[in-house]
């Protein structure tokens, strides 16, 4: 079992760690929602994300976002999705994180997400099987998520 570092580094204030490791989503939309959620208070974070999952608000794309469509609900970036699969990953890892803040004595109604990375994972080589005996390889990416959050 490989050893897993966090990026966060030199950060002074007392804070709290927590990772998703080889998470089985979408890397685009994992580094979308990533960028969204930081700087979010633990609470305003878990609606943000339930609200995701329920598609009554958007994530915006701000870097992947060749055809994709406008939506409403966005201020500055009017380009977005809804990514499921990825806020219910993030919210079971902000779950976690909230978990060992409690486990500190921190009080969790006033920590804020300071770190979220989302990097891409190893690959999960496949083949399909075609027509006449032939096969096409299907890789999977897998994702490394990070969050810290610190009491303010």
């Amino acid at each position: 079992m490989p050893q897993f570092g966090y990026s966060l580094t030199g950060y002074a204030q007392p804070y709290v760690k927590a990772s998703g490791r080889e998470v089985d989503i979408s890397p685009k939309a994992a580094r979308e929602v990533c960028k969204a959620i930081k700087g979010m208070m633990l609470p305003e974070a878990k609606e943000y994300l339930g609200s995701v999952m329920e598609k009554k608000q958007p994530v915006p794309f701000r870097r992947f976002k060749k055809k994709v469509g406008h939506r409403s609900g966005l201020t500055g970036f009017h380009v977005g999705r809804y990514p499921t699969k990825t806020a219910e990953e993030i919210l079971v890892i902000i779950e976690n994180l909230e978990n060992n803040g409690d486990f500190k004595g921190m009080d969790t109604e006033r920590m804020k997400i300071i770190h979220a990375a989302a990097m891409r994972g190893r690959q999960v080589k496949s083949f399909k099987p075609r027509a006449f005996g032939r096969s096409s390889p299907s890789h999977n990416t897998l994702v490394h998520i990070e969050l810290a959050a610190a009491e303010v």
